[in-house]
């Protein structure tokens, strides 16, 4: 290959290279969520643009129609500002429940909802102490003796845990030492990072129902 060949192949690629840098700046800047806060949506400015905002969902505010989820989720720094609708219509993780930080990846439609196509749910890790925690079998020995009133039981989960939409039991609390000894453990709040997975180590509070179920108003794992 001459020189002169060998000019045109390097400006040639020159070329091309620059056209793909110009059309993925394009493609990327297109589909680029621009972060906002729920205050700024609460503005009105922002609608049919892709947008990603965080927001702690609101307790009891969701429900299922269908396969979509809808849910509200607000400011955790600036309480007055209105809450922002989500609906969300893929699966969500084990983690989502009450008080779950919600990141909402969307288009907010002619209504003010944000119509989202991703979701992730993220909750810090909360550790406690479980000194002063029953066992699961401490737990059942007591039975009626403790029935609806403010108890700390400590456990593993075992099985699969569902998501705080669920009306049924979010998991199954197993003794540590005895398998067979169990309560079904009701809780439609955020599960902390770790307490997710089949064999984790938990601390709950909450309190014995009539049915031997567990009623959790807090999960934390084992410190």
């Amino acid at each position: 290959m001459n020189t002169r060949m060998k000019r045109r192949l390097i400006v040639v690629t020159g070329i091309i290279i620059v056209v793909l840098v110009i059309i993925l700046a394009v493609v990327g800047g297109g589909n680029a969520a621009k972060s906002v806060t729920v205050a700024d949506l609460d503005q009105g400015n922002y609608v049919n643009q892709r947008v990603q905002v965080s927001g702690n969902v609101v307790n009891d505010s969701y429900h299922i129609d269908g396969n979509v989820l809808t849910f509200d989720i607000q400011d955790p720094d600036d309480i007055a500002a209105t809450p922002i609708t989500v609906s969300y219509d893929s699966g969500v993780s084990a983690t989502f429940g009450n008080g779950v930080t919600a990141i909402c990846t969307g288009k907010i439609d002619g209504s003010g909802v944000l119509q989202c196509s991703e979701l992730v749910t993220k909750c810090p890790s909360k550790y406690e102490s479980s000194t002063d925690a029953l066992t699961v079998s401490k737990l059942l020995d007591y039975g009626d003796s403790v029935v609806g009133k403010t108890v700390k039981v400590t456990g593993t989960i075992s099985g699969t845990i569902q998501n705080g939409t669920v009306s049924g039991a979010r998991f199954t609390l197993v003794d540590g030492d005895d398998a067979s000894k169990h309560v079904e453990v009701y809780y439609d709040g955020a599960m902390p990072d770790g307490a997710t997975q089949e064999g984790a180590s938990v601390v709950l509070t909450g309190d014995l129902g009539e049915n031997e179920s567990f009623n959790a108003t807090d999960v934390a794992l084992k410190g």
